[in-house]
């Protein structure tokens, strides 16, 4: 705000200097969150987000994260709302991954705990998350020691051992698994904040159950077009 007008402020920063300060725990969530150098999600950029709130000014509080292959059906301003709901503890808002990618993931760890509710549909199950659309509470971020122990190297390569865990979708990987262990973390938002229309595992094995995942029921704010999806016109 200058001499009586708003101005829109845009801050560009240097991926690379950023990997830079967050080397150690981007290099753990590489080796288990990434299908190997070169691929699609093995970039620094993928990670960045787990660790935001190491590398943004102290002055930047809340974070919208988004990808590009949204389609917005309300204003985005609304979505800002979501962050007045996160329980006390919770540091991060995203929604529930909407395709079984975590039924297979999870596959070894489900077939050692037959009972287990990793991997399985909502809402009783713990289907995963989805980071097209993620609200980052910097602050809360910056605030809880639990969600900072997790980020140590050897926390991450604890738990993906424990969950025998290998990933390949970045700093989502990272999110679903902490949250099997710790969903006290998030705040869940609605499905229709991120209605991915992906249906790739529908078509690859998952037949029988992909509709118990797909499903979300009420209005739809955000259209998320992955695997390069249509988006349906208004």
């Amino acid at each position: 705000y200058w001499k009586g007008t708003w101005m829109k402020v845009v801050l560009f920063h240097d991926v690379v200097a950023l990997t830079q300060k967050l080397f150690p725990i981007v290099e753990a969530m590489q080796k288990h969150f990434s299908a190997g150098s070169g691929a699609y999600y093995s970039d620094s950029i993928f990670f960045l987000s787990v660790a935001m709130h190491r590398i943004m000014p102290q002055s930047l509080t809340h974070i919208i994260q988004l990808d590009l292959d949204l389609k917005y059906r309300t204003n985005i301003r609304d979505l800002f709302q979501e962050f007045q709901r996160f329980s006390p503890g919770a540091v991060i808002g995203i929604a529930r991954e909407m395709q079984p990618v975590y039924r297979h993931t999870f596959w070894q760890y489900r077939k050692e705990n037959p009972k287990t509710r990793v991997g399985e549909p909502a809402p009783e199950g713990l289907p995963g998350f989805n980071s097209g659309v993620m609200l980052l509470d910097l602050g809360a971020m910056r605030a809880s020691t639990l969600y900072n122990q997790l980020l140590e190297p050897s926390n991450v390569t604890k738990l993906a051992d424990q969950y025998r865990f290998r990933g390949h979708l970045g700093d989502q990987d990272f999110f679903t698994m902490i949250g099997m262990e710790h969903p006290e973390l998030f705040y869940s938002l609605a499905c229709g904040w991120n209605r991915q229309l992906c249906t790739w595992w529908r078509d690859h094995g998952y037949g029988d159950v992909f509709q118990l995942y797909y499903r979300c029921d009420g209005p739809i704010y955000i259209y998320h077009g992955n695997c390069n999806s249509p988006i349906p016109d208004d």
